[in-house]
């Protein structure tokens, strides 16, 4: 898949006019996805790309340090939340793609929440990573629910993820708040401290560590548990039935980024159905958000799970985020086993 990708990208950059000129991104999705991309945008455009890793919440920070002379062009990836945070906070520039109509409704709609100031690139449902050989082992049977996460037999055998640095994370608490309310979305997670072992610093540690058999249950994003079981881990992914929440994978050009012009080439090259065609090359699974590129079969189907109806606005504004974070530190973190 890679390598026809490649090959048909640098067939098509054989006619191409080669521009000049360098875009610097900051990408927070998966290393060989970032790379891929940068690779395929070089050899078609002759326009360099300066790709720098970073999660979701380190991109944020970043932004913010640069403020006053900002290094970065695209920020490309990662939950949308803190995405919506810099657009509230006036680190990204207003700029609305022709293309949003062929965007899915989520995607337009992260759009036209944050003024145009980032967009939907791909959709992640929340739920959970399990190892089948350790459940079978213990003749337990597989979670489907949050409330199966709470049973005894899951005793310091659940991972998830630290909101303070993980979107996977903050996602996960701000569904549960929509799904029960505040209070008993606390309460649950309270109970569920119990039975966690650790909280990663890294949204997709927990179903590495599912995969490796190192624990039995993770939350994670679905797709994190697709790219396990497709490179030969024993692992299986639900999405509860109660309901979850999903991540709006984002991208957003930088206010007065060095390479404001290239950055949005490379914005509206990364909409277009070849432009999201990589994630699933480096074996990525979320929904791309342009409704042209074919769907495979092992990508989570968001019609046939239970999807909250989650508020992108309410839930990506900085206040909302730091205080449930900060409950979540005080209330729960550091309760006793």
């Amino acid at each position: 898949m890679k390598r026809t990708l490649l090959a048909a990208a640098l067939c098509a950059a054989s006619g191409a006019s080669f521009a000049q000129g360098q875009v610097n991104v900051i990408c927070s999705v998966q290393a060989e996805w970032c790379n891929l991309m940068a690779t395929v945008y070089t050899k078609t455009t002759g326009t360099k790309v300066n790709i720098t890793a970073k999660g979701s919440g380190e991109a944020l920070a970043q932004l913010n340090a640069e403020r006053a002379n900002p290094k970065t062009d695209i920020w490309f990836g990662g939950t949308g939340d803190p995405h919506l945070q810099a657009a509230e906070q006036g680190l990204t520039l207003e700029y609305k793609s022709p293309q949003l109509p062929q965007l899915h409704p989520w995607a337009q709609k992260q759009a036209a929440d944050s003024n145009y100031r980032t967009v939907g690139v791909y959709l992640g449902p929340l739920g959970f990573g399990f190892n089948k050989e350790m459940l079978a082992k213990k003749k337990l049977a597989e979670p489907k629910s949050w409330a199966d996460l709470l049973k005894p037999e899951f005793r310091g055998e659940v991972q998830m993820a630290n909101p303070a640095s993980s979107g996977t994370a903050y996602t996960m608490i701000a569904t549960l708040v929509q799904l029960m309310g505040e209070d008993k979305a606390f309460d649950y997670l309270k109970a569920l401290h119990k039975n966690v072992s650790t909280y990663t610093r890294s949204g997709t540690a927990p179903i590495k560590a599912a995969a490796r058999g190192e624990t039995m249950v993770s939350v994670s994003f679905v797709h994190d548990v697709t790219t396990e079981a497709v490179n030969g881990f024993p692992v299986g992914s639900a999405t509860p039935v109660e309901g979850t929440g999903a991540e709006v994978g984002s991208m957003s050009i930088v206010k007065g980024g060095p390479n404001t012009a290239e950055a949005k080439k490379f914005y509206e090259w990364a909409l277009t159905p070849g432009g999201q065609q990589f994630g699933l090359a480096a074996k990525q699974f979320q929904l791309p958000s342009n409704t042209k590129v074919p769907k495979d079969p092992r990508m989570t189907d968001p019609s046939k799970i239970k999807l909250i109806n989650y508020d992108y606005a309410k839930y990506g504004a900085s206040a909302e985020r730091r205080r449930l974070i900060a409950k979540w530190e005080k209330e729960v973190q550091n309760l006793g086993k």
